[in-house]
């Protein structure tokens, strides 16, 4: 009997109806979700740290001076002293009972999710599993995975509501530079960003909604705290920065806020260039200074917690705030595998199937 390995409905390779005995054989035709963060080191330990930020500051996607100036300086001094302040700070907020950062353990989460929803959906004619931009799993083994599993056709999500070239950009880079090497390559498709779709907007309100009814005292403002890039990108064509401010204005309506309740902030600036302002850690601490002492805090750029949300939020924003005279901090987390962040997600997914499914 002899098969087609578009019609073959088992997991198992077959050789090609027509094809003679000795070609290769091919698994039945799937389609694959690949889903990817940003990453992660692999432990908090010196060297695990030097990889993983050596991997990450390398990137000309995020650091784009030079390299006859910036190698030298990243490698004989930023990454002699950082991976031990960093170290420190993936220590304070790691998983030790996964072994793992939250970021990983998040991400493991909402994959799972989706997974359950898109087997729900389409059954097994769509894989979905998650890569990593940097540290591990890489992209190259997802997309080597996802190949040798029989995905004829891949869509790439990068788990970013907001396109930048420091996030989104450099993750898709990367899923070409690996597909540059394959010999069959998929046919491909990648997500864009979703900062508007009125699904994520109402996971987000919905999820500051419940935070306040929470509260004990319900917070004066709502400080949208977005990760920074420097201010140069924006004049260079970067839709980062009015993507996101249209994001705090979707949410401000949805909740039917007006301007004095909710305002948008950047974070995380390293080097000594202009960033997008005003300063998350500089505002908090004036709106403290002005009597301002109970804000909420939350992060719509991150689909999921961080670094830069559980230490960076929590301790050094937290701190600044308190030092001016605040008093009451709530940060909101992100929306992680929040259901209705998953709905959202899934719902993105299946429109970017359309054709295909």
């Amino acid at each position: 009997m002899m098969f087609d390995a578009k019609t073959n409905t088992s997991d198992e390779a077959v050789c090609p109806v027509h094809a003679p005995s000795d070609h290769p054989k091919v698994k039945p035709a799937k389609i694959g979700v690949l889903v990817a963060n940003l990453g992660t080191p692999d432990n908090y330990d010196y060297w695990s740290m030097r990889r993983y930020l050596n991997e990450f500051l390398s990137d000309r996607r995020v650091i784009d001076y030079s390299p006859w100036l910036w190698q030298p300086l990243l490698q004989l001094i930023i990454l002699t002293k950082r991976p031990f302040s960093s170290g420190e700070a993936y220590k304070s907020i790691w998983n030790h009972d996964e072994g793992e950062s939250p970021l990983m353990t998040i991400t493991k989460k909402q994959t799972a999710k989706i997974k359950a929803q898109m087997q729900e959906t389409y059954g097994d004619d769509v894989m979905v599993d998650f890569c990593m931009r940097y540290g591990n799993p890489s992209t190259k083994s997802k997309v080597r995975a996802m190949i040798e599993a029989g995905c004829q056709k891949i869509l790439f999500f990068p788990l970013y509501p907001h396109y930048a070239g420091a996030t989104s950009a450099t993750a898709n880079d990367e899923f070409f530079r690996v597909l540059m090497k394959e010999k069959w390559q998929p046919t491909v498709r990648t997500v864009p960003a979703y900062y508007e779709r009125p699904d994520y907007i109402e996971a987000l309100a919905q999820s500051i909604e419940t935070a306040y009814a929470k509260a004990e005292k319900r917070p004066e403002i709502l400080v949208c705290s977005y990760h920074g890039v420097p201010q140069r990108y924006l004049m260079e064509g970067d839709p980062y920065h009015c993507q996101c401010q249209k994001t705090t204005r979707l949410l401000k309506e949805r909740l039917g806020w007006d301007d004095t309740q909710i305002i948008t902030t950047f974070q995380s600036k390293f080097g000594p260039e202009e960033w997008l302002q005003p300063y998350t850690v500089e505002e908090v601490a004036r709106l403290a200074e002005k009597g301002k002492t109970n804000i909420a805090v939350c992060a719509p750029a991150f689909s999921a917690d961080c670094i830069e949300t559980l230490e960076e939020i929590n301790e050094e924003i937290f701190e600044s705030f308190e030092e001016a005279g605040g008093h009451d901090f709530l940060y909101i987390p992100c929306l992680n595998d929040d259901d209705a962040h998953i709905a959202a997600l899934c719902n993105t997914i299946d429109d970017n199937l359309k054709g295909w499914v």
